[in-house]
C-alpha cells in the first residue's frame, strides 16, 4: 500500500471518528509526515479474530478506539439479527456490556452499548467497572443473547481489547465465530443513537447492585464447608493483590463476609489501566506479584492471592516451612482444586452421576489421574475458556456427563456451569476454603500439594515463549510450524517418541509407521503435541493472541526418596527437552 492511500485512510478516519485525543494524534502524525508511524496504524483494519478484537490504544485503524468499537459491534449486531430473525422482529434482542480498568474502557464500552441501541437491540450496560466472569454470569442471568466485555485480560497497559460472548455465557465458538467475523469485515456503514435518546427508547439500560447481588449469592452456593469456616478462618492471614484492576470489591466483599483475614496490597488496589506499580499485569509473572509478596513476608500471611485486571486468572503463593512465600504454578493449583473438589462432593456424598472434568490440551494431565481416582472421567479440549466451557454445554445438554469443574495451565479455573468463563473470585474463594481445610487437618496447601506428587508423580513443567514481532514474524511463526510438522520427529533429546498428535489434520500417529494415524475429535488447529516414551509431552503452537511461539513441556519423575529429589530430576530432563527442541525449531 503506497504512502497517498494510506493518507487517504487516515483523512477518512478522521472523519468518522468520534474521540478528540485520536483524531488529534493522527493529524500530527499527518502534519509531521511521519510516513512509519500513518502505514503502521492505517496499512489494516485491527483484525476481529475468533476471540474479538486486542490491538493497542489510538488514533488509526489497525489500533483500539471508538471507529473500530462501532465497526465491531455494527458486525456484531447484524450477524445477531440474522441469526435471530424473530427475536429481531419482536424487538426483543438484548445484549449486556462489561468493563474494565484499562484506559478507554469505559468509553469503548459505551460506544459499543449506543450501536446496539441504534440496532434495536436492548443493551445492559453495567455503570462502572466488573470483572469478566460477572460479564459471562449476566449474561444468561438477564437471559441475553450476547455480551461483550471491554478488557485486554493480563496484557501491558497499552492494549485494550473486545470479547464477545454467545447467549450460553461463553466465548463465541464455530459457527458464530466465523460468521461474525464475516459481518464484521463487510460491514459499510454504521448506525448511530446518542445516550439521551437510547435511555429515554428503553434501548440503554444501566444496570449496577442487582447483578452484584445475584453473582455474589452464586458465589456462597460454592462455599461447603460452613463450620470449618466459622470457626476457623480467623487463623488464616490472606494478602490479595488485584494488581490495578476490577477484582477488589468482590474479592474483599467474598472472603471478608467468610470471616477472612484479608489485606489487599493499598498500592495496587484502585483500579488504574496504567497499571503503574507493574509493567505486566499478569499474576503469572512472578515479577507481577513482587509488592504482594513483600507485603505477604511482613504481615507474615498464610497465603497470597492475586487477580489479573479483568480477575479471570488467579495465582496464588503459600508460606513454606521456612517462612517465605512459595508460588503455585496454574497446573499445581488445578491439581490442587481437582483433589479438593472430588474429595468434598464425595465426602458430602453429592458425586454426581457420571462426573466430568475438562482441561486444555498443553495442561497437565496429573488432573487426570487425580480424578480417576475418585471415579470421575477427565476429557480434552483446545486451549482457552470457549472451549472447556463449550464442552461443558455439550454435556449439560446432551446428557452425558455431568461437569464439576475446568481449568488449564495459564491460571485459569472454572467451578460449574453458572459462570461459563475462568472465575478468579470463585478461585479466591474456594481456595480459602480449601486451605482452611487441609489446615484442620494439620496440613498446607504445599504438603497436600506433595502427597499428590508421591502418590502419582511429581510433574515438572515448563511453557517456553519464542518472540517473532511484526508482519514478517507471522511468516516465520507459520514456516517454523510447517517445518517441524513435516519432520515427523521420531526422537527428542535421545527419548523415543511413541505418538504425534497434529490437531491441524485431525489425526495422530507412531512416527515408525505415520502413515498409520487414528483420527481425534478436535476442532482444527495449529497444534502439535509429542508423547514420548518416558511419559513427557512437549507441545508446540503459535499464541492466538501474541507474536510468538509456546512450547510445553511436562515431565513426570516418580517420587522415590523425596519430592524435592524427584523435581531436580525433572529440571534437569525439562532442561534438555527444551534445549533440544528450541534447536529443532531454529534447524
Amino acid at each position: 500500500m503506497n504512502y497517498n492511500e494510506i493518507l487517504k485512510r487516515a483523512e477518512k478516519y478522521i472523519s468518522e471518528e468520534t474521540e478528540q485525543k485520536f483524531i488529534e494524534e493522527v493529524k500530527e502524525l499527518i502534519q509531521n509526515k511521519n510516513e512509519k508511524e500513518l502505514t503502521d496504524r492505517f496499512y489494516r483494519e485491527l483484525e476481529f479474530g475468533t476471540a474479538g478484537l486486542r490491538g493497542i490504544i489510538g488514533g488509526g485503524t489497525n489500533r483500539m478506539n471508538p471507529y473500530v468499537i462501532k465497526k465491531a459491534t455494527q458486525g456484531l449486531a447484524e450477524y445477531l439479527i440474522r441469526a435471530k430473525p424473530d427475536k429481531a422482529a419482536s424487538g426483543s434482542l438484548s445484549a449486556v456490556i462489561a468493563f474494565d480498568s484499562r484506559r478507554y474502557s469505559d468509553v469503548f464500552a459505551k460506544t459499543a452499548a449506543l450501536i446496539f441501541a441504534a440496532n434495536g437491540i436492548r443493551c445492559y450496560l453495567f455503570s462502572a467497572l466488573r470483572p469478566t466472569p460477572e460479564l459471562s454470569y449476566a449474561i444468561r442471568e438477564l437471559g441475553c443473547d450476547t455480551g461483550v466485555v471491554v478488557t485486554a485480560s493480563h496484557n501491558p497497559p497499552e492494549y485494550n481489547g473486545y470479547k464477545v460472548y454467545w447467549s450460553d455465557g461463553a466465548q463465541i465458538t464455530p459457527p458464530h465465530d466465523s460468521g461474525i467475523i464475516e459481518k464484521v469485515g463487510s460491514v459499510s456503514s454504521v448506525k448511530l443513537m446518542n445516550e439521551e435518546e437510547a435511555l429515554k427508547s428503553g434501548k440503554l439500560k444501566i444496570i449496577d447492585k442487582e447483578i452484584d447481588d445475584k453473582y455474589w449469592a452464586m458465589l456462597k452456593t460454592k462455599i461447603t464447608r460452613t463450620a470449618i469456616i466459622k470457626e476457623m478462618s480467623k487463623s488464616v492471614k490472606i494478602v490479595y493483590t488485584p494488581l490495578h484492576g476490577t477484582g477488589a470489591m468482590h474479592v474483599e466483599k467474598v472472603l471478608g463476609e467468610m470471616g477472612f483475614t484479608v489485606i489487599t496490597v493499598p498500592e495496587q488496589r484502585a483500579p488504574d489501566g496504567n497499571f503503574p506499580t507493574v509493567s505486566y499485569p499478569n499474576p503469572e509473572d512472578p515479577k507481577a506479584l513482587k509488592m504482594a509478596i513483600e507485603l505477604a513476608q511482613k504481615e507474615n500471611a498464610d497465603i497470597l492471592m492475586a487477580t489479573d485486571p479483568d480477575a479471570d486468572r488467579f495465582a496464588c503463593a503459600v508460606k513454606d516451612e521456612n517462612g517465605n512465600m512459595q508460588l503455585i504454578s496454574g497446573n499445581q493449583m488445578g491439581a490442587l482444586f481437582t483433589d479438593y473438589i472430588c474429595l468434598t462432593l464425595k465426602e458430602n456424598d453429592k458425586m454426581p452421576k457420571n462426573p466430568a472434568v475438562v482441561r486444555s490440551i498443553v495442561t497437565s494431565p496429573l488432573s487426570d489421574l487425580i480424578a480417576a481416582s475418585y471415579g470421575v472421567k477427565s476429557f480434552e479440549c483446545l486451549t482457552g475458556f470457549k472451549w472447556i466451557c463449550g464442552m461443558a454445554e455439550k454435556m449439560v445438554n446432551s446428557g452425558s456427563h455431568s461437569y464439576i469443574y475446568g481449568y488449564e495451565e495459564s491460571f485459569g479455573y472454572n467451578f460449574g456451569t453458572e459462570i461459563r468463563d475462568k472465575d478468579g473470585i470463585a478461585a479466591s474463594a474456594i481456595c480459602s476454603e480449601m486451605a482452611l481445610y487441609w489446615k484442620s487437618k494439620g496440613k498446607t496447601l504445599l504438603d497436600r500439594l506433595n502427597e499428590i506428587f508421591t502418590t502419582f508423580s511429581f510433574y515438572g513443567e515448563k511453557t517456553v515463549n519464542l518472540q517473532y514481532p511484526g508482519a514478517e514474524g507471522l511468516t516465520v511463526m507459520q514456516n517454523m510450524m510447517k517445518q517441524v510438522r513435516e519432520k515427523k520427529l521420531n526422537e527428542i533429546a535421545s527419548v523415543k517418541v511413541k505418538k504425534i498428535r497434529d490437531v491441524q489434520e485431525s489425526l495422530e500417529y507412531n512416527p515408525v509407521n505415520p502413515l498409520q494415524t487414528e483420527t481425534i475429535d478436535l476442532p482444527k488447529s495449529n497444534v502439535l503435541q509429542y508423547y514420548l516414551e518416558d511419559e513427557s509431552i512437549i507441545c508446540v503452537r503459535p499464541s492466538g493472541t501474541e507474536p510468538k511461539i509456546k512450547i510445553y513441556i511436562i515431565y513426570p519423575e516418580k517420587v522415590t526418596s523425596s519430592v524435592s529429589a524427584a523435581k531436580a530430576c525433572s529440571d534437569k530432563k525439562i532442561e534438555e527437552f527444551e534445549k533440544c527442541f528450541k534447536g529443532i525449531l531454529n534447524a
